[in-house]
């Protein structure tokens, strides 16, 4: 991992450039480190991988981390810091560079490297919502179940990506998973014969009441950010010839239980799992954004 010092201004920050954004779009990166260089001392890191990536922010000391990277980068940045039970007194900045950027811009992030770099070095600390699971992980926008696509072959049991997402739903829209990186080639897959997604019989409770139960097969769960510390909740029951009304709910706890199933939360496909409970956390974290947005 290479590590750059710069001349120190009134604020330090620690800018990590994730490797996917260094390799698809070298330009940008240059662009964001002289716009964030020439407003603030800033320590440069380089890492080659997840574990220097960790390293990296493990090691910020007071210094405000800034990741230059796309919207895999962010969500790793902030798991890493909620693992750690850091992410209450820190806050984090990132300027989008890479194909995957809608999460960023649906949290308030300029899509342009200059203005989100000006951002970085001029914008305010907003607190948002975090949807945190049964297993310790993290949702920064939404989730759906089951995944909008089949888990294609030669990616882990655990994580894989949607290529391109789906038109009308901003935060689904993605590119390739990071995870396609760290996958030795010619390994075989154990998902390769994984089913479509279809109906599922399925059990989601908000908030400890029943929204729909196993004698009910529904198409498709998504949980999304709602009001103040509240998840908005929509199950889509099968439909045979007229389509069937959503089911609508709002809560601050989701538990889905039943068959085997698999769940795309942001930019990450896991399972699969027999139940996962997510509890929205207020204010749990900060993310620098343009003031007056």
């Amino acid at each position: 991992m290479a590590e750059v010092a710069t001349s120190a201004t009134s604020e330090q920050l620690l800018v990590v450039v994730d490797p996917v954004a260094r390799r698809s779009d070298g330009e940008s990166v240059r662009i964001a480190k002289d716009v964030l260089g020439a407003g603030a001392g800033m320590k440069l890191c380089l890492p080659d991988g997840p574990e220097e990536f960790a390293r990296a922010l493990a090691r910020r000391g007071s210094r405000r981390p800034v990741v230059v990277g796309d919207d895999r980068a962010l969500i790793r940045a902030v798991a890493l810091l909620h693992r750690h039970r850091e992410l209450a007194g820190c806050a984090l900045s990132v300027v989008p560079v890479g194909g995957a950027q809608s999460l960023a811009r649906s949290l308030g992030v300029p899509s342009g490297t200059v203005a989100a770099a000006r951002a970085v070095l001029d914008g305010v600390v907003r607190r948002m919502d975090l949807m945190v699971d049964d297993s310790d992980g993290v949702v920064l926008g939404a989730l759906r179940i089951p995944p909008l696509r089949p888990v294609p072959a030669g990616v882990g049991p655990q994580t894989a990506p949607d290529p391109e997402g789906v038109p009308g739903h901003p935060w689904l829209r993605t590119c390739q998973s990071l995870v396609r990186t760290l996958v030795p080639a010619g390994r075989p897959s154990r998902l390769a014969a994984a089913p479509e997604p279809g109906p599922s019989r399925l059990r989601v409770e908000v908030d400890g009441e029943t929204l729909v139960d196993l004698d009910q097969p529904v198409e498709a769960v998504s949980v999304a950010p709602g009001a103040a510390g509240i998840a908005s909740v929509e199950v889509r029951p099968l439909s045979v010839g007229a389509e069937a009304s959503p089911l609508l709910a709002e809560g601050r706890t989701v538990t889905v239980s039943g068959a085997h199933f698999r769940y795309r939360a942001d930019t990450v496909v896991s399972g699969p799992v027999r139940t996962r409970t997510w509890v929205v956390r207020e204010d749990a974290w900060g993310l620098t954004v343009p003031a007056g947005r």
